[in-house]
């Protein structure tokens, strides 16, 4: 059985930060370890990755590979089945513009968007032209 007098403290005790700058005596003066002059001896400096020197860099030695496909990306906002069947009543319209009032899809995001078939849609719902379904969401509708 365990005691409150058996108990002990495991628990480090904090170690103290080094001051530096703080005179000659502390180890850490004067220059504070950061030798004289120069860029990394001035406060305010970061390293700036990649620089070697004089000497041209890796990353421009390196040829370039691959093929960036960020500009042709398509943003396309994703929509459950189960936030349709908890923002819209029955017989109501599923068009781009009701889902903008009801701040499902903000204007900037995306200007297209797909249904996806997460969840039940018990509501009798009518979808306006254009609006792109997932396999599983076609199946659920009866598209």
């Amino acid at each position: 059985m365990m005691t409150l007098n058996s108990l002990k403290n495991t628990t480090r005790p904090k170690q103290k930060n080094q001051r530096v700058g703080r005179g000659c005596g502390s180890r850490r003066g004067k220059t504070c370890c950061r030798g004289v002059k120069g860029d990394k001896s001035r406060s305010g400096y970061t390293r700036r990755y990649g620089q070697e020197g004089g000497q041209l860099p890796l990353f421009r030695k390196l040829p370039a590979r691959g093929f960036p496909n960020g500009r042709f990306a398509k943003n396309v906002a994703s929509i459950n089945l189960c936030l349709l069947e908890k923002l819209y009543k029955d017989g109501e319209v599923v068009s781009t513009e009701s889902l903008r009032e009801k701040n499902i899809l903000s204007r900037k995001a995306a200007k297209d968007f797909k249904i996806l078939g997460v969840g039940k849609l018990t509501k009798n719902l009518t979808f306006a032209e254009g609006i792109k379904f997932s396999e599983a969401a076609r199946k659920q509708l009866g598209k």
